[in-house]
């Protein structure tokens, strides 16, 4: 190995908490350097987030054009899918992240491409595309954001069958005839309503009784109907035995427990996500490879008060924004213990991730949209809380009726009956991702009832549904 290259901070990972955390040290002045060997970005920005959501802005738009008297007649036929394609195609950059790069630079990081491994405590070894060896040592911290990997079951005829992993869905270039999808959660259920609208046949196939298994009931049972509505085939409770693809290019066909064969032209396996862990050198400090890795509230690995792992790879919360939050606050308790302080890791402190386990808001991008934050009714029961679910119907609210003739939706919050604050909520309805933050902010505040009362929504808006949630909580 070549002379060791010293940082205040090297950084294995550069999706978004891994930029979060460079922007958080170098804003302190601590030197960083960024490792990465794909795109600086990582997934949410070219294969997952970004590229999803541009392509169901459009399918959602017309959705919900179709139901304003008006204008419904005139957003009638198809999306232009070559126009849809080369608008998510300028989201991601083409696939370059040389905009990245520049803001990385802007910064005053450093960043080595290629594959980085530990090498042993503080140090990070790094092999470049063209064979080049680095060795980084950092004087402070080496934090892991190598996030996650798709994980496909290794069922037979899979690997022949050559399947579509959420990198293949949200980056194709052209709508397939009939698309399968095996799973039920986020990722099957926006890209079923994503390629639908765009001209795909879908055959969705989950293995739980319902969709969004991770979520009020409910928020699935509205979303299956919306994708039926649509013309696609939604099943649960199915399990699938094997795979078969009719050559390179023919359709694949899969085939069910009980021997049910469903053929279609491409086959997207949304199944899950492992930790991409296999390969960074945690073997040479003590820790198995391959496996999520255990941290405390401000992101630092037990036992190696050098090392933190930030975002997807530490399974606290799998998404973007909880990733970023989390860089934030490892980022911040980083530079507190560089400059010899203590970091402050008590609930909602500045230097705890609190938010990981008490209050993830999320938004599925489905038509209807379903928004959630903090615990379900029966998360919360099982957590030994003493609890009250009061739901609501949002097509009784003025402002649902006058977003959409026919507003379909649901609404619900979940009171601690101890101490009357909201533990959280679930909306799942057209436009609902945009009403999550305020019950996020209502839960990591733990706002009581009694001071939301006065929280007056506007008047006519869809937001409106928390005076009545609220009125039929007070009886």
């Amino acid at each position: 190995m070549t002379e060791a290259v010293e940082y205040d901070v090297v950084v294995l990972g550069g999706g978004p908490a891994g930029e979060n955390i460079v922007d958080r040290t170098r804003a302190a002045g601590l030197s960083t350097a960024l490792v990465e060997s794909e795109l600086v970005g990582g997934e949410c920005s070219y294969w997952a987030c970004v590229p999803s959501k541009a392509l169901l802005r459009p399918a959602l738009a017309r959705a919900d054009a179709r139901r304003v008297p008006g204008l419904a007649a005139a957003v009638q036929g198809p999306l232009d899918t070559a126009a849809v394609l080369a608008h998510r195609n300028h989201w991601v950059g083409d696939w370059k992240d040389q905009g990245q790069i520049d803001w990385i630079d802007s910064t005053g990081a450093d960043v080595y491409r290629g594959h980085g491994r530990l090498y042993g405590v503080r140090k990070v070894a790094v092999t470049s595309p063209e064979g080049e060896h680095h060795v980084l040592s950092a004087r402070h911290a080496v934090v892991v954001a190598t996030g996650t990997r798709a994980v496909v079951p290794d069922l037979p005829g899979m690997a022949q069958a050559r399947p579509w992993t959420s990198r293949e869905a949200t980056s194709a270039q052209q709508a397939p005839g009939r698309l399968l999808i095996v799973g039920g959660s986020v990722v099957a259920c926006e890209m079923a309503t994503a390629w639908q609208s765009l001209g795909s046949q879908v055959t969705l196939l989950a293995r739980d009784a319902g969709l969004l298994p991770r979520m009020e009931p409910f928020a699935g049972e509205l979303v299956a109907d919306a994708l039926r509505a649509a013309g696609a085939v939604v099943r649960t409770e199915v399990a699938v035995e094997s795979v078969v693809r009719d050559g390179p290019t023919g359709p694949v066909t899969v085939v069910l427990k009980g021997g049910e064969r469903l053929e279609g032209d491409e086959l997207l396996m949304a199944t899950g996500r492992a930790p991409r862990t296999d390969d960074i050198g945690l073997d040479t400090i003590g820790l198995p490879a391959g496996k999520w890795i255990e941290v405390d509230e401000s992101c630092r690995v037990p036992g190696h008060d050098w090392l933190y792992a930030v975002g997807d790879v530490n399974h606290r919360a799998l998404l973007t924004h909880q990733g970023k939050y989390q860089a934030r606050i490892a980022g911040a308790a980083i530079v507190a213990r560089a400059e010899g302080g203590t970091a402050d890791t008590g609930p909602w402190g500045a230097h705890a991730a609190t938010a990981d386990t008490r209050a993830v808001p999320q938004a599925v991008f489905t038509d209807p949209e379903a928004a959630a934050v903090g615990l379900t009714l029966a998360e919360a029961e099982r957590a030994g809380h003493r609890v009250r679910a009061v739901d609501y119907d949002l097509s009784r609210v003025s402002g649902a009726g006058l977003y959409a003739d026919g507003y379909r939706g649901r609404a619900r919050m979940v009171v601690d009956l101890d101490r009357e604050v909201l533990l959280g909520a679930t909306v799942v309805g057209p436009g609902a991702a945009e009403l999550v933050h305020a019950a996020t902010v209502a839960v990591v505040g733990e706002v009581p009832i009694a001071r939301l009362w006065h929280a007056v929504p506007a008047f006519p808006t869809i937001s409106e549904l928390w005076l009545r949630l609220l009125e039929a909580y007070r009886g």
